[in-house]
């Protein structure tokens, strides 16, 4: 259809609540209008409607679209996300219906349009077949960060925006890294949001906003929130900790450093050494990480969460080099072969107050540093005061495992091949019962630039009990060995895959 002959269809945001808030340019396009949309639950009027009301004209002709909502029941074959697509398609081809005649359709958005705002999906429907234009509108949570008397971010900060329909780990992980945060989508997922920003360790600085810029605007700090009276039209701000300059005085010598509101430097240390009002050294902890086995997309959120987070990062050299660069945070980069000097010094910084990092590849409980520091923690003061965790990460043999296919796919056996910490005699035992159980194997650490002879030595055990055509996956540092009932599949000119049936014959 010729475009000329169509009307034309704006977004238009009409801000959080306060009719004044609505732009001059939202309010001369809604006045000027043939047709106003808006979105409402059934049998009761919007409030984007209820914004607008002042601006509304006797010419305009008011199309009231009614959406299913969560709460209610459906019987749409789909479920909900089928039921909210039809309401979509029919919204649409309403709106087409008036634009075809050559009205122009105002559609009305609360906060943006293309800020979680309905009128996207109906957009995305309509906006190759009319012209369209777009008016922003002010969003929730600037409103309510006015309405709290509090700015969001300052300086170089990062404002982080989060729906409270995340998973609560992913948002457990999100607040613990963020700068600053907004989580907007409250009502029925409140309880879930408080407890994942207690868990994050921000929830003290938790401001709960209802109904922002309205006459029913409610602020409150968040632990005083009841669950059961959360709206959906709700939101929670997690300002970003004020920073100043604090200028010693002349004649201390000092120089200007940059604090944040409770006096600790950019790195999240006290001046004072990691003391309390007391005196008394703050509690400190160690977080064990794992990296997972290269790619960054395999690391975890609760392990990226905890590296960000921390003041003092510890590892092996090359394992620091995998953890990006973070100002305030300080290093500490040690050979391989010193775990336990390694793993002391990390309970001695935590012992001082601060937040510890120990780098792990792979997974730090196994074959890596979990072990050595919790050994080390055995070992000290019955009176250090230090947290300790222990944060998983994927494995270097289920990464190799998952790139040949399923080699471990039923019962298996993991195995050192390095006798610097155990005899080789220990090793070759395990390797012969591993071997007579008919376990499929995990072969880590087998051979180095100077040890290149257990590796020989753990295939002349396995032959005893293995056939030679024995299928092995070999990892640059991982060996995987089948067992009698692992099985390759040939994939015409791909590489074959790998599987260990998850059954075993009687």
């Amino acid at each position: 259809m010729d475009s000329q002959q169509t009307g034309r269809l704006y977004g238009v945001g009409v801000g959080p609540g306060d009719p004044e808030l609505l732009t001059l340019k939202a309010r001369r396009v809604i006045e000027a209008c043939d047709v106003v949309a808006h979105m409402a639950k059934r049998g009761s009027v919007g409030v984007a409607r209820r914004i607008v009301e002042p601006y509304l004209r006797e010419h305009h002709v008011e199309v009231a679209l009614a959406y299913p909502i969560t709460t209610e029941e459906t019987d749409h074959p789909a479920g909900y996300e089928g039921a909210l697509r039809e309401f979509y398609d029919e919204a649409a081809a309403t709106l087409a219906s008036h634009l075809d005649e050559g009205r122009d359709v105002a559609m009305l958005c609360e906060g943006d349009p293309f800020f979680y705002g309905s009128y996207m999906y109906v957009h995305e429907r309509l906006a190759d077949r009319y012209p369209t234009e777009v008016i922003p509108g002010v969003t929730s949570f600037s409103a309510a960060a006015a309405a709290a008397g509090t700015p969001l971010v300052r300086r170089d900060q990062t404002l982080t925006v989060l729906p409270g329909t995340l998973a609560p780990e992913e948002l457990t992980a999100r607040l613990r890294t963020s700068d600053a945060a907004v989580v907007l989508k409250l009502g029925r997922t409140f309880e879930s949001v408080r407890a994942a920003a207690q868990a994050a360790g921000v929830d003290e600085r938790g401001i709960y906003v209802e109904r922002a810029s309205s006459e029913r605007e409610r602020v409150a700090r968040l632990e005083d929130v009841d669950a059961g009276s959360v709206p959906y039209m709700s939101l929670l701000l997690l300002p970003g900790a004020e920073r100043r300059k604090a200028e010693t005085s002349g004649e201390q010598g000092g120089a200007a450093r940059e604090t944040d509101g409770e006096g600790r430097d950019r790195g999240g240390r006290d001046p004072s050494g990691g003391a309390d009002a007391n005196g008394r050294p703050a509690r400190g902890s160690v977080a064990i990480v794992g990296l997972g086995p290269g790619a960054r997309e395999w690391m975890t959120p609760e392990a990226r969460a905890e590296l960000e987070a921390a003041e003092e990062l510890v590892g092996y050299g090359p394992y620091l080099e995998r953890v990006p660069v973070r100002p305030g945070q300080r290093r500490h980069s040690s050979d391989n072969r010193v775990e336990a000097q390694r793993a002391r010094h990390a309970l001695e910084l935590a012992a001082a107050g601060a937040r510890v990092a120990v780098v792990s590849s792979g997974d730090p409980g196994i074959f890596a540093m979990a072990s050595a520091v919790l050994e080390q923690l055995e070992q000290a003061d019955p009176g250090l005061d230090v947290e300790v965790r222990v944060v998983p990460g994927l494995s270097a043999m289920q990464a190799a495992a998952a790139r040949a296919g399923a080699p471990l796919g039923h019962d298996f056996c993991v195995i050192s091949l390095s006798d610097r910490l155990k005899p080789w005699s220990v090793i070759e035992r395990r390797l012969d019962a591993a071997g007579a159980a008919d376990l499929a194997l995990a072969l880590y650490n087998p051979a180095s630039r100077t040890r290149r002879e257990q590796l020989e030595r753990a295939h002349a055990v396995l032959l005893r009990h293995r056939d030679s055509s024995t299928p092995v996956v070999d990892m640059r540092t991982l060996l995987i060995v089948g067992s009698s009932q692992t099985r390759t599949i040939a994939r015409n000119g791909n590489p074959p895959l790998l599987y260990t049936p998850r059954s075993y014959p009687g």
